[in-house]
């Protein structure tokens, strides 16, 4: 069920009206439960039998970690978890290239019979609810969280139906203290308070989503012819194409992913749940971890916190080892995305470009903190930042090698040639005047945050703005937004990006 589509805006006015009707605290979380269910089976039918396996075993695996003390056992536990989590994740994304690594090798030594591939479907959202229930049992191991009271609030965390299927990344000590706050004394016992929609959050909510579906609907899927003509076969291109199309794709996928998570941060905010932000004007970026900190916020932190950190600190007597734990947490961040070397490749340039400015950073910060404050300073750095960013974007989308060393010394070795990116741009008129829309309402957008004093982790200052708007000016926005959707409209609803991971 795609979130721009018919059935999903039919399927949460139900949502809504029975959680309004219906006011009991303890039916609306089994309602919220049972509609999750039912969203990811209307998705991606009978897989929904893994996630209902990777729900009962950190249930039950994170109560047995919290009951026992001994730390021998709390390690065989937690092992159980993250073997049982990522064994899953791995068989059903990377079983198949495992074959096929296999398979070459076997060529390559003359053996002659290949094992067949399993042509496994790849489960929607897997990469995303085994990273949640693995924060689960590593924060309990930590002593970071209680575990769940019960398998329905647990399985309700996992399951939520606004991130469930293409994130943002959910931590447990972030979302299950929502399912148990707000407290109320009525007749002198303390209940649960009922969720309520409020007109406050349904109105921001509404914005987000509205934001959400325009990024997504008018931006992302007009972008995309464009990029698609560029590196369907980009041998023989101009520099200046290669560049364009990398700024586009570029554009596209922040378009297409933010675009969701916007819709699933607002439809969460409806309810009165509050989902993490997962993007906040990364094309801002004034270096490689000022990316990663605006950038699928939630993965970027997850791989910190969860890998970065401990492999660091576990040898931080060894200063040098922070480096390759630097650059193996981002190879795993390119795994993540897929199994494909290509992706593997994205996680190696963004792995040296963020041990390089750590070194730089290290060195050179004091002499060259207020260049890189001055007027010029930054927006120097703003562009070697994304010309690096972009970069990256072409390793991302081409998976052929060939095409893809030939687009990479093409992106670096401008040969200055505009005759044939004039016809591209002549070609994809509207797709180029999207792209330069987008260049100037992200600026915007970005300028707002400034003046507003928000940092990466607070919000963003438009949504906010907007929703506080009185109704008929609220309104107003919305037609706005809904016009120019329905205007150029690609035809039928374009599966999200990230429904691939």
């Amino acid at each position: 069920m795609l979130f721009n589509s018919i059935e999903f805006v039919f399927f949460f006015v139900i949502v809504l009206a029975i959680i309004t009707i219906y006011k009991n605290r303890n039916f609306q979380h089994i309602f919220l439960l049972i509609a999750s269910c039912f969203f990811l089976y209307f998705s991606n039918n009978y897989l929904i039998g893994l996630l209902i396996f990777s729900i009962i075993l950190d249930f039950y695996v994170g109560k047995m970690i919290w009951q026992t003390s001994s730390k021998q056992k709390k390690k065989i536990l937690l092992s159980i978890s993250l073997v049982g989590n990522l064994a899953l994740l791995g068989f059903f994304k990377y079983a198949d290239f495992a074959i096929m690594q296999f398979n070459i090798m076997g060529n390559y030594f003359d053996l002659t019979n290949d094992i067949p591939l399993l042509d496994l479907i790849l489960p929607i959202g897997i990469s995303f609810y085994t990273f949640q229930t693995i924060t689960y049992t590593v924060d309990i191991y930590r002593g970071k969280l209680t575990p769940s009271k019960s398998l329905k609030e647990f399985a309700l965390f996992v399951s939520f139906f606004p991130q469930l299927v293409a994130g943002p990344i959910v931590r447990a000590s972030e979302f299950l203290p929502q399912l148990r706050e707000k407290l109320e004394k009525i007749d002198g016992v303390s209940k649960l308070k009922q969720i309520t929609i409020h007109s406050k959050n349904l109105k921001l909510g509404i914005t987000l989503m509205a934001f959400g579906f325009f990024k997504k609907m008018f931006f992302a899927d007009n972008i995309a012819p464009l990029v698609n003509n560029i590196f369907s076969n980009p041998m023989g291109m101009e520099s200046f194409s290669i560049i364009l199309g990398s700024i586009a794709f570029g554009i596209q996928v922040y378009c297409d992913f933010s675009g969701y998570s916007d819709i699933a941060i607002g439809a969460a905010a409806i309810l009165g749940f509050k989902i993490p932000l997962n993007f906040n004007k990364p094309f801002f970026a004034t270096s490689p971890s000022d990316f990663w900190s605006r950038w699928h916020i939630s993965l970027s932190s997850w791989v910190r916190d969860y890998l970065y950190f401990p492999l660091a600190l576990k040898h931080r007597r060894f200063s040098s080892i922070a480096f390759p734990s630097l650059l193996l947490s981002m190879v795993v961040m390119g795994l993540w995305h897929g199994a494909s070397w290509n992706f593997v490749v994205w996680g190696v340039f963004h792995g040296i470009f963020l041990v390089v400015f750590t070194i730089l950073r290290r060195k050179y910060s004091k002499p060259t903190e207020p260049f890189f404050k001055s007027k010029f300073g930054k927006p120097f750095s703003i562009f070697v930042t994304q010309y690096l960013v972009f970069f990256t974007f072409i390793v991302f989308i081409v998976q052929d090698f060939d095409h893809m060393w030939y687009a990479l010394k093409k992106y670096v070795i401008l040969d200055f040639e505009t005759s044939q990116t004039i016809e591209i741009i002549n070609a994809n008129e509207f797709a180029s005047l999207l792209i330069i829309l987008f260049v100037a309402l992200h600026f915007i957008s970005y300028r707002l945050d400034v003046s507003h004093g928000k940092s990466n982790s607070e919000g963003q200052a438009l949504p906010e703005i907007i929703s506080k708007l009185k109704l008929r000016y609220w309104i107003l926005f919305l037609i706005s937004i809904i016009l120019p959707i329905s205007l150029f409209y690609v035809g039928s609803a374009q599966e999200f990006f990230y429904f691939k991971f």
